[in-house]
Order: C-alpha cells, then sequence, then structure tokens
C-alpha cells in the first residue's frame, strides 16, 4: 500500500514538474521579441524598425512582421519597410525576404535575401536581384527609428513632396495616377 501511495506521490510530481517546464519554456517562447531571434540567428537586430511587438515566427523558420504603416529608416542608404515583412531565418541569414526595398542612386530595388558570412568579416549583404550590396554589419547593431514613407505610384517610392504651385506641371499618361498624386499633395 505505502509503495502504491509513494508512485501516485512520485507520478503526481513527475507530471507536474512536466507540466510547469511545458509553461516555462512557452512562455519564454512568447516573450522573446523579433530582435531576439534575430540575434539568436545570427543577425543584427537593426535589421527591422524599432518598436515593433506584432509578429509572428514559427518552427521552419518563417516569420511575419506588421507595421502600423509602412516607413523609412536611413542607414548608409534609405530602406523602405512595407506595412508587412516576411522571410525565412536560417543562421546567418534571411531567404525570401518580402517587404523590404534598399535604395541606391535614386532607385529602390526589392531585396530578395539578408546574410552575414559565419564567422563574421563585419559585413552584411543584400541581394537586390541584380547584385549584392554590402554594409557594415555594425550600421544594423541597434534598431533605427522608421519615419513614415511617402506614397507609391506605380511602385515608385515619392520620398520628397511636391510642392502644390509645382504639381500642376505634373504630366503622367494615366489621368487618375495625377489625381492620386494630387489629393495627397
Amino acid at each position: 500500500m505505502a509503495n502504491i501511495l509513494l508512485q501516485q506521490l512520485f507520478i503526481s510530481a513527475l507530471f507536474t514538474l512536466s507540466l510547469s517546464t511545458h509553461f516555462c519554456l512557452s512562455s519564454s517562447k512568447q516573450s522573446a521579441t523579433i530582435y531576439d531571434i534575430l540575434r539568436s540567428n545570427g543577425l543584427p537586430m537593426g535589421l527591422l524598425p524599432k518598436g515593433i511587438t506584432n509578429f509572428t515566427f514559427d518552427d521552419s523558420g518563417r516569420f511575419e512582421v506588421h507595421l502600423d504603416q509602412a516607413c523609412n529608416s536611413k542607414f548608409e542608404n534609405e530602406f523602405h519597410y512595407d506595412r508587412n515583412v516576411s522571410g525565412t531565418l536560417t543562421y546567418g541569414q534571411i531567404n525570401g525576404v518580402s517587404g523590404i526595398s534598399a535604395q541606391d542612386l535614386f532607385m529602390w530595388f526589392t531585396v530578395k535575401e539578408i546574410r552575414v558570412d559565419i564567422p563574421s568579416t563585419g559585413l552584411i549583404y543584400f541581394d537586390v536581384g541584380v547584385v549584392h550590396k554590402q554594409f557594415s554589419l555594425s550600421s544594423f547593431d541597434t534598431p533605427r527609428d522608421c519615419l513614415v514613407a511617402t506614397m507609391s505610384v506605380n511602385n515608385q517610392l515619392i520620398i520628397q513632396s511636391v510642392p502644390k504651385r509645382l504639381s500642376r506641371k505634373l504630366r503622367t499618361p494615366n489621368h487618375h495616377l495625377q489625381e492620386d498624386l494630387m489629393a495627397v499633395l
């Protein structure tokens, strides 16, 4: 009888310990920020703008970040973040990036992949399709403020607003685009 009681007590204690371990691990996984996840995958926290709290991350490494609005951050070049940014994390890189663009020579390029060298060379590489842009890794150490992005016409970002007195001189092949531009100004 004493053995049965001890066995039940042992099983009950083991079950309680297992349950509390599960809840502790679940709690710590949920409390991790997207910046913690980037860092644990060998990437700098500053790849994404400051203040992100709404994101998903699964066991395959797939993540989605949801911003309140599209925005731009300035590093060595300017980066644009759409309202939704996604990709797949593996150690030292993000594949299948969606929602990030980089400006170079007044043109915007869609970022397709981001990677760092392992071991680190102090550089970070952005695959924008036609070339791989490299930047100093230290530029991305901390998340930057993200300023509200201006509107996009035909996937071309308008970074500076046009004064109303000059807007009449703008000619667009599509009258609706000109109306849309005027509505923003």
